[in-house]
């Protein structure tokens, strides 16, 4: 009785053991690869799964993203160039049979081939390729490593440049011709807003002479602004050579009036009303005030 007791006793352990061992809990992440005596003989689905000991192996498989840093590449450019690049790829298995069975390795595997992929692709742009179209780059790397990895099992989802390091010596250059090309851009609005304002003062130039009040108007607006500041002196000057156009003709008239008189023998009493009748045209109450003038305005 001791004796049977003893082998139940033996063979409910041994029953326990193999039951435990014949257990697999494939994750909803997870595929099973199922190995029976060293060959493949299916993929498990998510669930509880029963194998037979010694003989099956199960390979649980993730099927999840993968996110992978790919570390700092000293890269020489197209244009010779030495930059230091790093990036990150994302990936992610989709065929578990292929993951195991064609790979042994599928994160290194992974990792050398994009460290690689990532010096030839760069190696084939120059530094201002580099710079202005990663999204181009990215995509080429995407697509080198995509038809590589298929074999695999495994997908490239995605590839991105991460960082650049430029050599200081570039930096610098980079920045004066950023700094050139500022002062470029600076030069040529200046230029531009003086041919603007040239036309401008082109066309109201124009316009003054077709109507001569408007200069007389534009006088009298700028007395007005200087009489703003309440100040005790005001000097306008008119326009220099009308004025001395003007001031010729008159003293010319007037010489000839005065040898007119004489000759027709006048008394010299009306010679005398000549400088007011200079003072009358040139600055009198009925002379134009855009001609030459002096206001003087109580502070």
């Amino acid at each position: 009785m001791t004796q049977n007791g003893t082998v139940s006793l033996v063979f409910g352990l041994v029953l326990v053991v193999l039951l435990a061992a014949s257990i697999r809990v494939v994750q909803q992440y997870q595929r099973g690869v199922h190995f029976r005596l060293g060959r493949v003989v299916g993929v498990r689905e998510p669930g509880l799964r029963l194998i037979v000991p010694i003989i099956d192996r199960l390979w649980r498989v993730s099927m999840r993203i993968v996110t992978m840093p790919i570390q700092s590449q000293g890269i020489i450019t197209r244009d010779n160039v030495s930059v230091d690049i790093a990036a990150v790829a994302y990936f992610r298995v989709v065929d578990a049979r292929k993951s195991v069975v064609v790979i042994e390795n599928v994160n290194a595997a992974i990792n050398q081939i994009a460290q690689t992929t990532l010096r030839n692709v760069v190696g084939q742009h120059s530094l201002d390729e580099v710079l202005a179209q990663t999204e181009k780059i990215n995509g080429s790397i995407r697509q080198i490593l995509d038809t590589t990895t298929v074999d695999w099992g495994v997908e490239v989802t995605l590839v991105e440049l991460k960082d650049i390091q430029l050599p200081d010596s570039m930096k610098r250059a980079m920045a004066r011709e950023a700094e050139a090309e500022r002062e470029k851009r600076a030069k040529i609005i200046a230029a531009e807003g003086e041919a603007r304002a040239a036309a401008a003062l082109g066309d109201a130039s124009d316009t003054m002479m077709q109507h001569p009040l408007a200069l007389q108007l534009r006088n009298l607006q700028t007395l007005a602004e200087l009489g703003v500041e309440k100040n005790t002196t005001v000097v306008f000057p008119a326009p220099l050579m009308s004025s001395i156009g003007e001031l010729t003709g008159f003293l010319t008239r007037e010489a000839n009036a005065s040898n007119t008189l004489q000759l027709n023998g006048l008394p010299e009493e009306k010679l005398a009303h000549a400088p007011t009748r200079l003072f009358e045209e040139l600055g009198g109450p009925q002379a134009d005030s855009g001609r030459l003038g002096r206001s003087t305005s109580a502070t």
